[in-house]
């Protein structure tokens, strides 16, 4: 039943994309790949598709042309919708990725394609357990989503995919800067502001700057972050570009378990303003520190070299919340447990492009070393109860009233790199090398692509040790129909060491992930607006799931067995006509349990949790372009996520099912060459949103913020 619900959808698809094409063949008379935005008077309206990836993304072609469903988010996508972080609605322009909740707006989970995304920024793979920090957008200038294993990019990870911040350089104009204030609900105050500038004729700098205080809808929680972001480019010759970056980022929030509703009723059975955290527990405050250097040297036209160094230090003190013990009548002991963590990354790249022609084949040639080294040392064994057996917190009360067990203490007189040892290190070193060529027949028409990335990983996880190195193929076809249409056909592996000890003593095999891909490209009317459509197939083994058998203080695991996942991904975004600007995204997503050794727990046809089955996003601006009503922009959009899995840490024998996700939004805006006035609404009709899981006998879930604004005053000069 569920291959038929499958192949239904894929042929639905493949039949109005199919028109599509058709159509076009026959109106579509524009041959121009330019792709611009609408330009009247001077003033730029909007620009929603991209042809190529940044540099760091390693592949030196058009998207159209490559094997692979990528898809690009641009600055005006983020500026109209008004995004301000990375879990602030950035998904809903990507098909089938969604949010998974844990600490609030401390860091975002993406997930796509059945498991976790990797978050990389400038093309260095950034993820750790518990990171990284929120990405915020006034340093971002795009943000590129490549679907599917992506070994040019990835040493090791989930064959779901990437996604990679490309943040702001200098461009090299003589002088250019923005300013913006931004106010909303909530106490909402953020002011921006972005320079960028050229010092001499080979010396270019650029600044972002950024301060934001916000409150929230629910009680005592609050999110402030501070920006400094410089960055300089020098022309050390007309070959060679030496580019430096910092980024420094502090967030001070409150705990970071704040978000949490615990209920033995199911989900959505307190205010939205609910929460079970405390006016007077300590702000939890995080620092990061990040530093990048990328070096390119041109050798001609045909052949260039890339090396990059990066740093991360990032250092966090502070605290969550999670309930110690729970009854149905709604008394809690609440436990408040101290987090001290230092998280330190390095890496080094360099890669080589070139292209070089062997009679009629041409070879585009991509090869290239990664080195990385991630350390987490974190102590989160200190806390206490912040209430008593005989006066505890219960979730009813509407009175506020003071902790009965009082504030714990934090002990930080002991070093963190003892306190965290062996319990709390998580630490990874990996070696990379990638070689790939692309081949191009009959005039780059047809394209071949052959690749295989080595890696070796050494891994410490909470004292756990591993060691694996693998061979990862890449086999891709993609062919050019027509100058604006391609199809394509992708195979890929992925593969994730993990640090799992079975009862026998041997350690886990590390994770393998197969992908399928088969696809479409479309670029309209001369690329303003473009249409991929894509097929795939995952297959995961070696996963590995707690062993049943486990008394309380053991930690053995055993194979779970083999996952699938397999779905059907549609996009499209552009200027659909001269004002009118269009995204639009569906994907059907299904992730199941294939073979199992603990049927018990993880029976076969069990869905894997964290993600639904249905996704739908939609996002409409109409700018007037002529008239008295020239430059005033009408949005609209909505988020649908309908057949949800919970998130599923932990599990019980019966589950109240998730209800459907909707959500819509509005704007409205004004822009001149100098000014650009936007007001958005979200949440318009007030729905109560939520996600969560079953834990235990009781459920534990988050809530979306009830209807709010945010008005924002920009100035270019």
């Amino acid at each position: 039943m569920q291959k038929k619900v499958f192949m239904k959808n894929v042929l639905i698809c493949a039949s109005l994309l199919g028109s599509i094409v058709v159509f076009s063949q026959e109106k579509d008379t524009i041959q121009s790949n330019d792709i611009e935005e609408v330009v009247v008077n001077g003033k730029y309206y909007k620009k929603y598709v991209e042809k190529n990836g940044s540099s760091s993304l390693r592949l030196d072609e058009e998207l159209i042309k490559i094997p692979q469903n990528i898809s690009i988010i641009t600055a005006r996508a983020l500026e109209d919708q008004q995004v301000t972080t990375l879990s602030d609605g950035v998904l809903r322009n990507v098909a089938g990725a969604q949010r998974l909740e844990h600490w609030g707006d401390m860091y975002t989970r993406v997930n796509m394609r059945g498991s976790r995304a990797a978050a990389f920024m400038n093309g260095v793979n950034v993820t750790s357990n518990w990171g990284p920090l929120s990405e915020d957008m006034s340093y971002v200038d795009h943000i590129e989503f490549i679907k599917g294993p992506s070994g040019f990019l990835m040493s090791n990870g989930e064959p779901s995919g990437i996604y990679n911040i490309v943040t702001k350089k200098p461009t090299g104009h003589s002088f250019n800067g923005t300013a913006r204030v931004t106010l909303g609900s909530f106490n909402m105050y953020r002011g921006e502001a972005d320079i960028d500038t050229k010092i001499t004729d080979k010396v270019f700098f650029r600044l972002n700057l950024m301060a934001q205080n916000k409150k929230s809808f629910r009680k005592y929680e609050f999110n402030d972050r501070y920006i400094i972001n410089p960055s300089l480019r020098i022309n050390l010759s007309e070959k060679t570009t030496l580019t430096t970056e910092y980024i420094y980022q502090k967030a001070k929030m409150s705990e970071v378990g704040s978000a949490y509703v615990f209920s033995f009723d199911g989900y959505g059975t307190k205010p939205v303003d609910y929460t079970i955290s405390d006016p007077g527990i300590a702000p939890t405050n995080v620092d990061n520190h990040t530093v990048n250097v990328n070096l390119q040297h041109k050798f001609n036209e045909n052949w260039k070299l890339t090396s990059q160094l990066s740093y991360i230090n990032e250092y966090t003190m502070g605290s969550d919340i999670w309930p110690g013990t729970f009854t149905p009548d709604g008394n809690m002991i609440r436990n408040l447990f101290f987090w001290e963590a230092s998280n330190v990354m390095k890496f080094g790249q360099v890669f080589l492009n070139g292209y070089a022609k062997t009679g009629t084949v041409s070879h585009k040639i991509l090869t290239g070393l990664d080195l990385g080294s991630k350390k987490y040392l974190a102590d989160w064994n200190q806390g206490g109860a912040l209430d008593t057996a005989e006066k505890p917190f219960n979730i009813h009360s509407t009175t506020y009233t003071p902790p009965s067990n009082g504030y714990p203490a934090f002990d930080g007189s002991t070093p963190l790199v003892q306190r965290a040892t062996p319990y709390g290190t998580i630490e990874q070193n990996y070696t990379g090398l990638y070689v790939q060529d692309e081949l191009g027949f009959f005039d780059d028409a047809l394209r071949i692509t052959l690749a295989a990335r080595y890696t070796t990983v050494k891994e410490n996880s909470y004292g756990t040790e591993a060691e694996a190195e693998k061979v990862t193929p890449r086999f891709g076809i993609s062919y050019s129909i027509d100058p604006n249409t391609s199809v394509y056909g992708l195979y890929d592996q992925a593969f994730v060491p993990q640090a799992a000890i079975f009862r026998n003593g041997e350690i886990a095999k590390p994770i393998t992930g197969n992908n399928l891909e088969v696809g479409i490209k479309r670029d309209w009317f001369g690329g303003k607006w473009n249409t991929t459509l894509s097929v795939y197939n995952i297959l995961k083994r070696n996963a590995t799931t707690a062993d049943p058998n486990n008394t309380a203080n053991e930690q053995f695991s055993i194979v779970l067995g083999k996952t699938r996942v397999q779905g059907i991904e549609f996009d499209l975004k552009g200027e659909i006509t001269k004002g009118f600007n269009a995204i639009f995204n569906y994907a059907f997503t299904e992730n199941t349990v294939t073979e199992s050794n603990d049927p018990a727990n993880n029976p076969v046809g069990m869905r894997v949790p964290g993600y639904a089955k249905h996704t739908a996003n939609g996002w409409l601006n109409y700018t007037f372009i002529t008239g008295p009503l020239e430059g005033v922009g009408l949005s609209f959009g909505g988020t649908y996520l309908a057949d949800r899995s919970t998130w599923a840490w932990a599990s019980t024998s019966t589950q109240i099912d998730m209800a459907d996700y909707v959500k819509f939004d509005a704007g409205l805006s004004w822009e001149n060459t100098k000014f650009r006035v936007g007001l958005n609404v979200f949440n318009v009709f007030n729905r109560y949103l939520y996600s969560g899981s079953p834990y235990g006998a009781y459920y534990y879930y988050q809530a979306d913020a009830p209807r709010n604004w945010r008005l924002s005053i920009g100035y270019k000069f």
